[in-house]
């Protein structure tokens, strides 16, 4: 156990607008505790063990409602069986997750005005409703510049703009990010606003019949094979009462090539569009119309988020919960060669660094006061699906949710002097990770590309949604030593060019230290709060609040 002889814990963060401050005897103090033994065990053969047999091609890339799922869904089972953990509800581990698979025939072509684009080299083009056939036939084109309606900003791309029946062509990202130094939104640091996400959901609210986005590499911060891989074969979306009726038509990408072509066609420069977007308001008919053709197959089908928990000793029914997601691409049997994903990095690596926490807190010799819940979700590479339908059905209440921890793409590269936090500044959770990296000779900082809105790409969103607390932090950019500097350089470029791609594979050759590392300080960041009797809050700049 770590004690602390300073009398008070304060940290005032002034750049990201809230001061928190603890006073010692909310730390949990105990007499006579294993907890550094504990600390100290997690370690990498452990997770190396478990990465290995994820990441295998016997589990065939994980792909949701496949044989893959199966396999990992009775791997968990057994790994927290084994440590003495419970189901959350009932005697299953498993939530129950609707999802309606949908494939569009790749065999379809984009026309815009006297253009032929092809699936997959020039756009890509779904569907979320319930139809087996989609048909656009010569709608409109508006450009719609970032295609954000944002009052707190002034801002509002749909103003005085119908689009009933019409396609939005929309820039990736925000405001802010192509232009930093201007004050709009949050600067280079990606608002919810620039998420692909949020731009079809806005577009859904306007009324248009589909919504097209323009990719560019830099302000998406992942090239077009992403697009292609992540879009194309099965796509899932959660079963809903009105078979997404309310959704645009057609959800789709232009490469950056395909919509400089068509903007030339009507006389337009796509890059002073492009720049006249950075205008509150701004908009404009393009006079040039697109059609397609998406022909569906769907079904229903059922996958499950693994849910398991250790019971706290006198404050049972708060809850801790730490996520991460283990689903990933499956396998394509349409490529020559190697056909699998095996997502080894993404997210073999935070599955294994949960199983790593969750047999810490198992081997505690004092039980925490609280319990601590390990939520393993299903569906996250199809939009967050299976932590989106927890938060909104969830088995522990969210006003008992003390704070949701994530863990996905952990730290491949070795151990770092810094620890980044992917959207710092939002919560009173990065006082517990700055006490917990101190310990670790480390400090925290904020992550290095603020602009690919990572905080709103993974599970832990999904909470902070719905008010609850959420911390998504692993190692930074400064390696420990000039031989990790080497090692990082070498395979930084092996990790980064595996993104969702059949070589996210695992490697012996992988240093798991900087796992190791961080999964150690988030079980202390853990720890100290289920031996606590704090709420943490959001900072006064947080778009999430909740009363408390």
């Amino acid at each position: 156990m770590k004690f602390f002889a300073t009398p008070l814990l304060c940290i005032i963060t002034l750049t990201v607008g809230f001061s928190a401050c603890q006073d010692k005897n909310t730390l949990p103090v105990a007499a006579e505790d294993n907890f550094d033994q504990v600390y100290q065990g997690i370690n990498t053969d452990d997770i190396k063990r478990h990465m290995k047999i994820l990441a295998s091609d016997e589990f065939e890339g994980r792909l949701p409602t496949t044989v893959g799922e199966q396999k990992t869904l009775d791997y968990l089972t057994k790994e927290f069986t084994a440590l003495g953990y419970q189901p959350t509800q009932g005697d299953s581990f498993l939530q129950p997750v609707e999802l309606m698979e949908m494939t569009a025939d790749a065999n379809m072509v984009m026309t815009i005005g006297e253009n032929q684009f092809v699936y997959k080299e020039h756009m890509m083009a779904s569907t979320s409703r319930e139809q087996t056939q989609i048909e656009l036939k010569d709608s409109e084109l508006v450009f719609v510049g970032y295609g954000v309606n944002a009052p707190e900003y002034g801002w509002n791309d749909y103003a005085d703009l119908d689009v009933k029946g019409k396609t939005v062509v929309i820039l990736v990202n925000d405001p802010g990010f192509a232009n930093p130094e201007s004050g709009l939104f949050q600067g280079k640091t990606m608002t919810y606003y620039g998420r692909w996400t949020y731009k079809y959901e806005e577009a859904s609210r306007q009324g248009a019949a589909a919504a097209l986005i323009v990719h560019e590499t830099k302000p998406a911060s992942y090239g077009w094979s992403v697009v292609a891989n992540s879009w194309s074969g099965p796509q899932y979306g959660l079963v809903t009462k009105d078979g997404n009726a309310s959704k645009v038509a057609v959800e789709g990408w232009l490469t950056l090539e395909s919509a400089t072509k068509v903007f030339a066609d009507v006389g337009l420069d796509f890059q002073t569009e492009k720049q006249n977007a950075k205008l509150a308001n701004y908009h404009k008919s393009m006079g040039i119309k697109a059609s397609v053709t998406i022909n569906n197959s769907f079904k229903k089908s059922t996958s499950y988020n693994f849910v398991a928990t250790l019971p706290g000793s006198s404050a049972e029914d708060e809850h801790l919960i730490y996520t991460a997601h283990w689903d990933h691409l499956g396998k394509d049997e349409n490529k020559q060669g190697d056909q699998i994903y095996n997502g080894a990095h993404d997210n073999a690596t935070g599955v294994a660094a949960s199983l790593a926490v969750a047999k810490s807190f198992s081997q505690l010799n004092n039980k925490p006061k609280r319990s601590t819940t390990f939520l393993i979700v299903t569906a996250e590479e199809q939009g967050l699906l299976g932590s989106k339908y927890y938060t909104e059905h969830p088995i522990i209440a969210l006003d008992k949710t003390i704070a949701n921890i994530n863990m996905d793409a952990m730290n491949v590269l070795g151990r770092t002097k810094d620890v980044a936090v992917v959207g710092m500044g939002k919560s009173e959770l990065e006082t517990y990770l700055t006490k917990a990296a101190k310990n670790q000779n480390r400090h925290i900082v904020q992550e290095s590309k603020p602009e690919a809105g990572y905080y709103y790409r993974s599970d832990h969103f999904n909470f902070a949604k719905k008010g609850v607390p959420a911390l998504y932090a692993k190692g930074g950019t400064e390696p420990i030593d000039d031989a990790t500097a080497d090692y990082r350089k070498r395979t930084n470029v092996i990790v980064t060019g595996c993104y969702h791609q059949v070589c996210d594979q695992f490697r012996e050759k992988w240093d798991l230290s900087g796992i190791q590392e961080d999964a150690q300080l988030l079980f202390e960041v853990g720890h100290d709060l289920v031996n606590s009797n704090d709420w943490p809050k959001w900072s006064e700049t947080s778009e999430f609040q909740r009363p408390r």
